[in-house]
């Protein structure tokens, strides 16, 4: 008789005990204090960036299309705008255009800060200057956002850089440990062979400079509401690692000859099925740590009855990764992408192909190397032979730490700015200079701290880029307190 009570009983335990755990997996408590006061010119810092997106300093993968008098142009307005930076600060030119500003410290037995951005913007894609609300290069402040290319990439960052930095000597602060501000002049062109970041890198690393750490573009503060489940929250995410890049040009060789005579498969057609290859063999998705942290991290954020569901994620990861790998803004997250993107075949339409290709790019998970993505095309594409060329490539970054101190001072800045922000680790999609320090720094962040909608962000290199004009002085603010705490000891 007493069997049939079993059962139930042991669903009931389950659930009681899964809504004990959910009502203990809240946020960890850590008290860090309320924000310290920071003085902040926000119309003077405004103006700066509307100066700064006018001067229109466009990279392009050939050297011969960059127009270098508009950088000169740039130095030139940062000359004017930061009077205490260029009579304080060691300013050198490397390269042709790329810069490193010196701040000594008081003390030479601690190793430098750095903080990282890059003076180069996107060019505007031909045909559509006209749908841009404002002029792409004006700068225009109606009131509520600043206009233009370099808004959000990454003018605003250099410009909160520099207007922390000038206000803080105004102040008459002195870093114990010395300052490097570090702007590249060609972070838009994608696994450069001799970028300026990587040549700023190899004249500090020539000098014996070890960073302690890194701050580079990244992720942002974005506004986070989802009714009943996750309600007013910010979601701070900072990048300890980036992914890589790769483009590969896959070939098949053909017989070629007349249209009219077409054999059942041309050049073309057989490239086909070395795409369809790749597509249907997508590399193996994997929930790295990261990934882990940043669901832990929601997870212990949400209202109570989804946090029935969110503290049981352990068990939940199997689904979890099958899901990520079925929506592309998720699935980058979760494993190595393969984007077939450009093919070519023959020079005319009555013609067949003596050589067809096709231009495939991979960004690759911490982890994966450009060698490991050459060996994954050859095995799982049937045509064996194949000619597989690397056009361009960038490993991806090592996994910086998230116990180390300048992690902390971040997660606690942006704790005490917000105590309802959310902190998380997580992977950049895209590219940073900041890649380029590992050989002389181990603890390298990419992170913004901009508060931007998500629709926003989406503006990124595109029609009608633009910044709120609300969130300029608090990222000067945050720029000050962080160089404040990560130069001293």
């Amino acid at each position: 008789m007493w069997k049939k009570y079993v059962i139930p009983a042991a669903i009931g335990a389950a659930a009681a005990a899964t809504a004990v755990k959910a009502a203990l997996y809240t946020p960890k408590k850590k008290d860090f204090g309320a924000a310290t006061e920071e003085k902040v010119d926000a119309k003077r810092a405004q103006e700066h960036l509307s100066k700064a997106i006018s001067i229109p300093t466009i990279s392009y993968p050939d050297k011969a299309d960059i127009d270098f008098t508009q950088f000169e142009k740039f130095h030139a307005f940062l000359e004017e705008a930061f009077p205490l930076i260029h009579k304080n600060l060691k300013k050198e030119v490397v390269q042709e255009a790329s810069l490193i500003y010196h701040w000594k410290g008081t003390r030479d037995d601690l190793d430098p800060i750095a903080l990282l951005a890059h003076q180069d913007v996107v060019p505007i894609s031909a045909g559509t200057e006209q749908d841009w609300t404002h002029e792409p290069f004006s700068g225009h402040n109606d009131g509520e956002f600043i206009w233009g290319r370099g808004a959000l990439d990454m003018k605003n960052h250099l410009i909160g850089v520099m207007d922390a930095v000038e206000t803080l000597l105004e102040e008459g602060f002195q870093p114990e440990r010395d300052v490097y501000l570090l702007f590249g002049q060609d972070e838009e062109v994608v696994a450069s062979e001799e970028g300026g970041a990587k040549n700023i890198m190899k004249t500090l690393k020539e000098r014996g400079i070890h960073l302690d750490c890194v701050l580079d573009e990244g992720g942002a503060i974005i506004p986070v509401n989802v009714k009943g489940i996750l309600n007013n929250k910010e979601l701070v995410g900072v990048g300890i690692a980036e992914k890589g890049y790769t483009d590969f040009e896959i070939t098949v060789t053909a017989k070629g000859g007349h249209s009219s005579q077409p054999p059942v498969h041309s050049g073309l057609g057989e490239l086909a099925n070395v795409i369809k290859d790749l597509e249907n063999h997508q590399f193996k998705a994997e929930l790295l740590p990261f990934v882990k942290e940043l669901f832990s991290n929601l997870g212990r954020n949400c209202t109570y009855p989804a946090r029935l569901l969110m503290c049981n994620l352990n068990l939940l990861y199997p689904a979890l990764k099958f899901g990520m790998t079925k929506i592309p803004f998720t699935a980058c997250l979760v494993r190595t992408t393969t984007a077939v993107t450009m093919a070519q075949g023959s020079p005319a339409a009555n013609v067949l192909p003596q050589k067809a290709s096709v231009t495939v790019n991979f960004r690759q998970m911490p982890g994966t190397t450009v060698k490991d993505v050459e060996d994954h095309i050859r095995k799982v594409c049937r045509n064996k032979d194949i000619e597989v060329k690397v056009l361009k490539a960038k490993e991806a970054s090592k996994f910086s730490p998230t116990d180390s101190r300048a992690f902390k001072i971040i997660e606690e800045l942006c704790m005490q700015d917000n105590k309802d922000s959310i902190v998380a680790p997580y992977l950049v999609m895209g590219g940073t200079d900041a890649c380029y320090y590992e050989p002389i720094c181990d603890n390298i962040y990419r992170y913004a701290p901009y508060k931007v909608s998500v629709g926003l962000l989406r503006c990124t290199h595109g029609t009608d880029e633009r910044i709120p004009v609300d969130a300029i002085a608090p990222a000067v603010a945050f720029f000050k307190r962080y160089i404040r705490k990560a130069s001293a000891e």
